[in-house]
C-alpha cells in the first residue's frame, strides 16, 4: 500500500517515528460487515465515491459522508479497508458526551492509586493508559490506519471544533507521560486494537496520515473552519442493482429465489418512509429461514413485520 500512494503534499507530510507495523486483517468482522468475499462477485464501487476516497487518500484529509441513514455511509470504511489491505477498523461512535480527550486516551488515575496502595509501590503508568481510537489512528504506522468517526453529527457542538488542530497537526500529547518525561522518557502503553506500543517523551506524531471518514445523517451543520479541512460526499439511497449487490454479498445463491421479489417490495415501501438497508437483510433472512412453511403469500406481511416497526420508529 505504502508503494502505491503517491508522497503527501508538503503540508501534509509527517515525520513521526518510530515506524510501526498496523496489525493484521479483522478477516471475520469484514466478513460479518460486507459478507465473505471468497467466489463472490464484488461490490461495483459508485464513480463518486472512488473519485472522493482517492482525494482522500492523496490529500491525507479526512473524508465528510453525509447521505440518509442506512445507506451504507460507515461501510464504506470497511469497503476501503478490505480493498486496500490497511488493517482493522478504528471506530469511534460519537454520542452527546463524547470528548476529544476520550477519543484519544484515557488515564484510569484513581486504579493506580488503589494498586498503588496494595503493592507499596508506585506501578508503571502505562498500564493505566489506553489509546484511544483516534489517538490509535495517529500512531506513526508505516501505512494509514482507518479510522470511522460514526454518527459525528449527533456530537456537542464544540467537538468539531476541538478536533481542528488534532486532525491539522496529525499529533497530539499525553499530559501524564510528558510530566513525567525526565524521570521516564519512554512508556508502553495500551491501544484501542489490543497492541501495546512506546511512547517518547509523551508526544505522538502520526507518519501516514490516518484515512478518516466521519458519517452524518445531516442533524445539523458544522463548523465552516471543519468543512474547510474535509473532502465531502453525499452518498444517495442504493438503487436496485447495488441493493442485489448487498444480498448477493450477504446470502449468495440463498437469496435467488426470493431477491428480486423482496427488493422490489422493500422499494415500494421506501417511496412512502426513509427505511435503511439493513432492513432489507432482515426481511430476507426470515424469508430464507423459513421457507419450509411460508408460501409467497408470507413474504408480504413477513415486511409488514419488518418495515412496519421501522416505520413506527420513525414516528415516535
Amino acid at each position: 500500500m505504502a508503494d502505491r500512494l503517491p508522497p503527501p503534499p508538503p503540508w501534509r507530510s509527517f515525520n513521526g517515528g518510530p515506524t510501526l507495523i498496523p496489525p493484521p486483517e479483522d478477516l471475520a468482522e469484514l466478513d460479518r460487515r460486507l459478507g465473505p468475499v471468497k467466489g463472490r462477485p464484488g461490490r461495483t464501487p459508485d464513480a463518486r465515491e472512488v473519485m472522493a476516497v482517492n482525494a482522500a487518500l492523496c490529500l491525507r484529509r479526512p473524508l465528510l459522508v453525509t447521505g440518509p441513514p442506512g445507506v451504507g455511509k460507515s461501510t464504506l470504511a470497511y469497503q476501503v479497508s478490505r480493498e486496500l489491505r490497511l488493517g482493522p477498523v478504528l471506530r469511534w461512535p460519537v454520542n452527546s458526551r463524547s470528548t476529544l480527550h476520550a477519543a484519544l486516551y484515557d488515564y484510569d488515575a484513581v486504579a493506580r492509586v488503589q494498586d498503588a496502595r496494595l503493592s507499596e509501590t508506585e506501578p508503571d503508568i502505562g498500564q493505566y493508559i489506553q489509546l484511544g481510537p483516534l489517538g490509535t489512528a495517529l500512531l506513526p504506522f508505516e501505512t494509514p490506519r482507518v479510522l470511522l468517526v460514526d454518527e459525528f453529527d449527533k456530537g456537542d457542538l464544540d467537538l468539531a471544533n476541538d478536533l481542528l488542530d488534532v486532525l491539522e497537526e496529525g499529533s497530539y500529547q499525553i499530559r501524564e507521560l510528558f510530566r513525567a518525561r525526565t524521570r521516564t522518557p519512554e512508556v508502553d502503553v495500551h491501544t484501542a486494537d489490543g497492541q501495546t506500543v512506546r511512547i517518547s517523551h509523551g508526544k505522538i506524531t502520526c507518519r501516514a496520515f490516518p484515512f478518516v471518514i466521519i458519517t452524518s445523517n445531516g442533524e445539523r451543520e458544522f463548523p465552516p473552519a471543519f468543512l474547510r479541512r474535509c473532502l465531502s460526499l453525499r452518498m444517495p439511497e442504493p438503487g436496485p442493482t447495488q441493493l442485489a449487490e448487498l444480498v448477493q454479498a450477504h446470502f449468495d445463491r440463498a437469496a435467488e429465489p426470493y431477491k428480486d421479489r423482496i427488493i422490489g417490495e422493500f422499494l415500494s415501501y421506501r417511496r412512502r418512509d426513509p427505511v435503511a438497508a439493513d432492513q432489507l437483510l432482515n426481511a430476507l433472512y426470515l424469508v430464507i429461514n423459513g421457507r419450509d412453511s411460508w408460501s409467497e403469500q408470507s413474504w408480504r406481511p413477513v415486511l409488514d413485520v419488518v418495515l412496519r416497526w421501522r416505520d413506527e420508529a420513525n414516528e415516535e
